[in-house]
């Protein structure tokens, strides 16, 4: 009996969360109430509390779902003894364009992030995860070019902050790009040429070295 239960809360909390993905998609976060969540799962909105503890809460186990794949390649990359960082990149790189493209539920997640969540005052903790996050991604892309510099694919006067920056809005750009734009563009026909091209800059750009000319030494970025 006490496994029958339990099984059931899992469906209920996928049910759950499944609803909410698909609410706040259509209707954005911050004008989403967890009883809007409650109707559309067919559940009351004390069986959400039981589950989660707040709006906030039930934003970021949405968002769990379907990160957890990407953080298990990204954790390879940073692997010192990796043989080939910056092709273990481009492959993460990859995988995520591959999987925005054929997942919906990854896509809808990702276009929630980005288009669908008002970052205001009373979404504050859902914004300051998401910051959070964001800035871990950035640390994690330049531990991965400090490992390439190591196994002598990229310049070793490549300035890794700056690099990262870069790479990173060039990664997040083209996804903001195809999401707003995917019924004209095919994601699948120029993802690995753009991902390609990405990384041939941080491996031949002399603006990326670091006393380059030009460059600020103290970005506030």
């Amino acid at each position: 009996m006490a496994r029958t239960t339990k099984e059931e809360a899992l469906v209920t909390r996928e049910r759950i969360l499944d609803a909410a993905e698909k609410t706040f998609h259509e209707n954005g976060v911050s004008r989403t109430s967890l009883a809007d969540v409650a109707e559309r799962a067919g559940v009351t909105r004390g069986a959400i509390y039981w589950h989660f503890e707040n709006k906030s809460d039930l934003f970021d186990a949405m968002c769990e779902r379907m990160r957890l794949p990407m953080e298990e390649m990204a954790a390879a990359a940073k692997d010192e003894r990796h043989e080939d960082p910056l092709g273990q990149l481009q492959k993460t790189c990859l995988f995520l364009l591959n999987k925005i493209s054929q997942d919906p539920h990854f896509r809808n997640v990702l276009d929630i992030i980005y288009h669908k969540c008002e970052y205001v005052e009373a979404a504050g903790p859902i914004y300051e995860r998401q910051k959070v996050l964001f800035m871990q991604a950035r640390s994690n892309i330049e531990r991965i070019l400090c490992n390439a510099i190591a196994k002598g694919q990229l310049a070793p006067d490549l300035d890794t902050r700056l690099a990262s920056i870069m790479f990173q809005a060039q990664v997040e750009g083209l996804i903001n790009t195809w999401l707003l734009t995917r019924d004209t563009e095919s994601l699948d026909l120029y993802a690995e040429n753009m991902i390609d091209a990405a990384v041939n800059t941080l491996q031949s750009a002399h603006s990326l070295r670091r006393n380059a000319k030009g460059l600020i030494q103290k970005t506030s970025l």
